[in-house]
This record gives structure tokens, sequence and C-alpha cells, in this order.
């Protein structure tokens, strides 16, 4: 069996090479190849393209880009034609794999798509496309699996990655202990985001309103997970102009969450981890007012954060644009911190969303459905036997 990848980011690096260290553990003879970074090759993927090239540009770079982006499509339509490969895995990147998968349908090379556009948030016309020319879509979420079949997608909900990873390392016990945790408070978790703007837009909000919920609860702790991306002098400098305790954290983040009582979370993936960990969370969402008016025109959502949109109603607080203010952001932690059954509530909710995202696993299913697209699945192998 022969398989060829297409990940074009670092994300998308890392959920190939997912797949690509399942594939060789399930099909040790398998041949990878593809366009990909070091985590990929790590796998054993010959990279054929490496992505440091695409490197990191704009909207005015990409323009003068696009002619090579055009010949790098060309160049991996000749390794195509040369390699044969039994099947393409297109991993996100959906503005250049979308055109790929073209590419290999029409050179009779069956596509699995991983990681698929999201036509259930936006661009919902890519569903008509990818029913042309994907083979199999392996979707990630619920919802998103039924986006694509009202267009005739041939999709599998195999799960999501994050159920395998977001995980504890450490007993409650350990953990607090880890931490330097007092027994005797309330702990409370911030996590502003991963982009240095997002974190200095939502941080200061974050700890006024913090102050607000000290003047009626005393015994807080707040605990702050650094994202490597912002610098502690750029946090420390926030949080020393507020009256909150605050410990910035650096590593082990999930026991992190096990041991702290509420969060407050930019809206992202961090919201759908806390769900993952059942920590009842508040989430957080601002944009430029020009970006968010563009953002409400484009994208078909009537939720923004994930727990709430695999839930189909609200589960999580959202706290949208002009509604992040001290004082709003103070009355849902003290509703919840004086609230126990609607805290209660919200955990039991975060646990039908995790239920909902399906059980562990999903690499190793998006594999060895990559395997069955290519014929080389053991189901298919034992029907071939049982012909001859």
């Amino acid at each position: 069996m022969k398989v060829m990848f297409s990940a074009g980011e670092a994300s998308g690096d890392t959920h190939a090479a997912s797949v690509a260290g399942a594939l060789k553990k399930l099909y040790p003879e398998v041949t990878m190849l593809g366009m990909g970074g070091s985590l990929m090759a790590a796998a054993g993927v010959e990279i054929v393209y490496d992505i440091k090239q695409l490197g990191y540009i704009g909207i005015v770079e990409i323009v003068k880009a696009l002619p090579s982006f055009f010949k790098l499509r060309t160049y991996l339509k000749e390794i195509m034609i040369r390699e044969k490969p039994d099947v393409l895995v297109c991993v996100d990147y959906p503005g250049f794999n979308m055109k790929l998968a073209k590419v290999a349908h029409d050179l009779g090379i069956p596509v699995v798509y991983y990681i698929a556009p999201t036509i259930w948030a936006w661009h919902r016309s890519r569903g008509k496309d990818i029913a042309k020319t994907v083979t199999k879509v392996a979707s990630i979420f619920p919802f998103e699996a039924e986006a694509y079949r009202e267009f005739g997608v041939d999709v599998e909900f195999v799960g999501n990655p994050l159920v395998d990873i977001v995980k504890p390392t450490m007993s409650y016990e350990e953990s607090t202990a880890y931490f330097n945790m007092p027994a005797d408070t309330k702990r409370i978790l911030l996590m502003p985001g991963s982009r240095k703007q997002e974190v200095l837009g939502l941080l200061d909000r974050m700890l006024a309103g913090a102050e607000l919920v000290m003047q009626k609860h005393s015994n807080l702790a707040f605990y702050l997970p650094r994202a490597h991306t912002i610098d502690k002098e750029e946090l420390d400098a926030i949080i020393v102009k507020y009256k909150v305790p605050v410990t910035i954290t650096e590593d082990h983040t999930y026991d992190l969450m096990q041991s702290c009582d509420l969060c407050l979370a930019a809206s992202g993936t961090a919201t759908l981890e806390t769900a993952l960990m059942g920590l009842p969370t508040i989430l957080l969402y601002r944009l430029s007012p020009v970006t968010f008016m563009l953002g409400k025109l484009l994208v078909n959502l009537t939720h923004v954060g994930l727990p709430n949109i695999v839930a189909g109603r609200e589960v999580i607080p959202e706290l949208l644009q002009g509604e992040v203010t001290p004082v709003n952001i103070a009355a849902q932690l003290n509703s919840l911190l004086d609230d126990s059954a609607r805290r209660n509530t919200m955990i039991e909710d975060l646990r039908h969303v995790k239920e909902a995202l399906g059980g562990a696993g999903a690499v190793e299913r998006v594999a060895q459905l990559v395997a069955s697209v290519a014929g080389e699945s053991h189901k298919v192998s034992e029907d071939m036997n049982g012909k001859l």
C-alpha cells in the first residue's frame, strides 16, 4: 500500500504525522510520501516538499506567491503520476488541498480528506466540490458529518483526536500539590488565548472582572498557563496592575484544568479542551468591530463556542464583543461560584459533549479508513482471499 499525504501547515503536519504513525503500526509494509514537515518525516513519511518553504505570508504575499502555488500543484501532480499512490490523504489547508484533490481525482486516485473544510461554519458551497472530488471525508465533529451528508458526500464521523490527547497525567492530589494549591481556595483558570493581540485584549478584562469578584469571594486563586507565543514579562506587566493573585504556569495544563473549579477562556480549541476535562467555562469572544461584522455576514453559526455547537444549544455562557466587560465577567463568575446547581448542570452537559465527540482512537479509525479506501484494510484483504 502506498499513501501520499498533503499537509500545508504546522497543525496539519501534527495530524498527518499521527495518522502516518497509526498506519505504520497497523500496516508495517506501508509506503508513505508527501508534502509535510518534520513530524511527518519522523513518522516515516518521505517528504517530497517541506512545508517550511511555504513560509508565513499575508494577503499581499499570497497574491505574489500564486505562481509558486501553481508550480507546487503541478510538481505534486507529477509525483502522483510517477509514484501512483493508492490514496491521497489531504489534511486541512483547504485553499490548496481542494485543488490538489481535484488533480488526484482526475488522475483516478482516491482521496481521503481529514480535518476537512469547515462548510458548517462558512463557504458551504465547498460541499459541492468536495462531493465531486473526494472519495471519503473523515469528519471530527458529528454536526460536520451531517453538514457534508447534505451535499451527498461520503463521510464518516471518526471521532475527535483531542479525546485521545486531553487527559491529566497526575491524580487530583498530585496536581494540586504540583501547583502548590491551597486547600481552602476556589481556583479559576485564565485562558486568554495564544495570539499576542488576543491575550492583550482579553487579559485586562479578565483581571478587572476578577477584582470585582474578589470583593465578594476573597478565597480565590487564579492560574494562567503561559502560551509559548507570549513572553512572561508581557503577562506580568498586565497582572501587576490588578490586585488579583495570579500564578503563571508553564506546563501540565490538563492537570491544571483538573485542579481548577472554573475557567475564563477565549473562544477556540481551549473551550473544547475544558469541555473534555469537565471544567465549567465562560467563553469570551472579542474581535475588531469590522472583523466581527464581516464574520456575522459570512459565518453560518448560532453559537461561537465549540461545546455549544456540538451540543446544539448553549452549554457554556458566551460573552461576545461588547458583552466582554469586567461587570459581565464578574456576574458570570459570581453566579457559578454561588450556584452549585448551575455548576453541576454545566458539568453534566459537558460530559454529554464529550460523549458526542466519540470515543478514544480517532486517529486509528482514520488510518483504517485510509487503508480501506486504498483497498488494503484487513476486511478488504479477507474478502479478496475468500474469492480466490
